[in-house]
């Protein structure tokens, strides 16, 4: 059998894994294999010829076995140097394997660290994306009560109109507040409220207060524009109502005047519907007010509805009418009240009042005259 040639043994040995995998697959190393398979193929076939020589012959077995160790001898030196380079080799190999377990072992430490790392910012990023998601749902939230806020600024606006234009009209209330106990009340959407009195969505309304001074009563008109009671569906019932005011604890009570109503006739014609009442001194309307304001009292069968009904009429133009309640603090005699409201309204009240007086007087005047002539023309008679 044929032997090739050993190659010399290399003292420098690979520390890294990587030249480690390029020694082992290096000529030096590959053919140091060959040898030992080659070796021991050899001794293999040695050993089973000795077998077969002892059982055949044992003066030619002892001849084969002088030869067998005459051949161990020629060997030994080739064995021995293969045995040398085996543990060469060997021990290079334990070498690099030791370096590469030790860098293996770094290695893992250094992954073991890492992963720890890793872990820790694992658990901090996880915690960062749970606070970013909470953030986010309290923004979810923060958007839809906004769009909320901003939907509900239509109503919300509509509603600031409203109470923007109510208070406009109390302002305009104010500028036109009577302190003279005359109330002119302008009612307006005549058809549109007789129709809420009919269905009984708002069966009555209430005039503005008016006051019979700065310090005095404070008052207010109660209109059913379809009627109320026995009234109702056949005449306007229109009430006087006493109003809880600032000054009530100094004031003389029971209210005893005397209450006027006049529907103005708009043609020009001069003919106002024109009642009047006397309270009653004993009814709880006109004792001092102990809640917002009285029970109201008044006439009830103040005009016919239907006359109100009727197109152009004298009391209706433009869906508006005109009230006048006035608080009689003067005791005007009932015959000169059709007198006083002939007057043109936008009189001062100071010259209205004078009017008043000149004509009473003038009347007064005249009854002594009449009165005089009377007892003039008796007296000749007797003669």
């Amino acid at each position: 059998m044929n032997i090739r040639n050993v190659l010399p043994v290399q003292n420098h040995l690979p520390r890294a894994t990587e030249e480690g995998t390029i020694h082992l697959t290096s000529e030096q190393h590959q053919r140091s294999l060959l040898v030992i398979v080659e070796k021991l193929q050899y001794l293999t076939s040695t050993r089973k010829l000795a077998g077969q020589a002892a059982v055949g012959n044992n003066t030619s077995g002892s001849a084969s076995l002088s030869e067998r160790d005459q051949t161990e001898l020629d060997y030994a030196p080739l064995l021995s140097s293969i045995t040398t380079t085996t543990q060469t080799n060997l021990y290079g190999e334990l070498n690099r394997s030791y370096d590469t377990l030790t860098i293996l072992t770094q290695a893992v430490e250094v992954l073991q660290n890492d992963a720890v790392r890793l872990s820790a910012e694992s658990v901090q990023t996880n915690s960062l994306l749970q606070a970013m998601h909470q953030q986010l749902i309290g923004l979810k939230k923060s958007v839809e009560a906004k769009d909320i806020l901003v939907a509900g600024l239509g109503p919300n606006e509509e509603i600031l109109q409203e109470e923007l234009s109510s208070v406009k009209q109390k302002l305009q209330d104010m500028e036109t507040v009577s302190y003279d106990g005359t109330l002119i009340w302008k009612v307006t959407q005549v058809s549109d409220k007789i129709a809420d009195a009919q269905t009984e969505r708002q069966m009555s309304i209430y005039s503005l207060p008016f006051y019979s001074s700065p310090t005095g009563y404070k008052m207010r008109a109660r209109l059913y524009l379809y009627g109320d009671g026995n009234a109702r569906r056949t005449h306007m019932s229109l009430f006087f109502v006493i109003v809880r005011g600032n000054y009530d604890a100094i004031l003389k009570w029971p209210f005893n005047h005397k209450v006027t109503f006049c529907l103005y006739d708009q043609s020009g014609e001069g003919r106002h519907v024109i009642d009047s009442f006397c309270p009653d001194i004993e009814s709880n309307s006109f004792q001092r007010p102990h809640s917002e304001m009285n029970m109201a009292s008044g006439i009830p069968k103040f005009f016919p509805i239907s006359m109100i009904q009727q197109a152009c009429n004298n009391y209706v133009r433009d869906d508006t009418m005109f009230i006048k309640i006035i608080a009689d603090f003067d005791d005007l005699p009932k015959m000169i009240l059709p007198y006083a409201l002939t007057f043109n309204p936008g009189l001062p009240m100071h010259i209205q009042h004078y009017m008043i007086m000149q004509e009473l007087k003038r009347r007064q005047e005249a009854t002594v005259t009449a009165t005089s002539s009377t007892r003039t023309i008796t007296h000749t008679s007797s003669d």
